[in-house]
């Protein structure tokens, strides 16, 4: 019974250094009809995140160089890539806001349907073929709510939303200097930029202390992989003097 304590014990502590991350806040800025924004979404940042799961608090923020202006209660925006992407914008502000789980897929979370869907949209918007894909994507990724995101999108509370995601957006640079941009613990950092639009697993990384075996076969990751050697040399090293 001892030995099985000491080995559960050896194996609970492998399993932090190996799944214990500290999850780092990426915030990526983009629009709902720009090419380069679906081009990262659908190639970088999708991918990325799922495998990254547990390593990221992502937010999303669907404005990039819009303006807008009040009037009255009214909100009034003009967008980089025209009307329609007004229309796209607050539907990807609806569904952020609107997505839930669904008891039937209880092993999704609310955080990986929307991303789903965010990616699907960024995906068939690009099309241009009729429709936003509103409820297109919705039958694809499984989501109950594309009405209620509909309604929203066409009425004050998608203007609302939306312009919370403009004043986000307008906090981090006004107006973004490119889109998408992407900004980790809500900090704009030149460097990360370039990064990020070219390997954005590499660029996480970089924000990741200790590093998840994700990173182990990037350039540079032998540093990370040299720590973690040590650490499992120092528990080998306890649980030795234990037995």
């Amino acid at each position: 019974m001892l030995r099985f304590n000491r080995s559960f014990l050896l194996l609970s502590v492998f399993a932090v250094a190996c799944y214990g991350q500290t999850r780092v806040p990426v915030y990526v800025y983009y629009e709902s009809l720009c090419p380069d924004s679906a081009k990262f979404v659908n190639d970088q940042l999708y991918p990325v995140a799922k495998m990254f799961k547990n390593n990221m608090e992502l937010h999303l923020v669907p404005f990039g160089k819009s303006t807008y202006q009040t009037q009255g209660s009214e909100v009034m925006f003009t967008c980089h890539h025209g009307e329609n992407e007004c229309y796209g914008n607050k539907v990807h502000a609806c569904a952020i806001q609107h997505i839930q789980g669904n008891s039937f897929q209880p092993n999704i979370s609310r955080e990986d349907l929307t991303l789903d869907y965010v990616n699907c949209l960024m995906a068939r918007a690009q099309l241009k073929d009729g429709e936003f894909p509103t409820k297109v994507c919705a039958d694809a990724v499984k989501i109950e709510q594309w009405q209620t995101i509909e309604e929203c999108a066409k009425s004050t509370e998608g203007s609302q939303l939306l312009k919370q995601h403009g004043e986000t957006t307008n906090k981090l640079q006004m107006p973004l200097s490119s889109v998408p941009t992407v900004a980790f613990k809500q900090t704009y950092d030149g460097e990360l930029q370039k990064l990020s639009m070219s390997s954005f697993r590499q660029a996480l990384c970089k924000n990741l202390n200790p590093q998840p075996v994700q990173c182990f076969d990037l350039p540079g990751s032998a540093s990370a992989m040299s720590s973690f050697g040590f650490f499992i040399t120092v528990v080998a090293a306890i649980v030795s003097r234990m037995f």
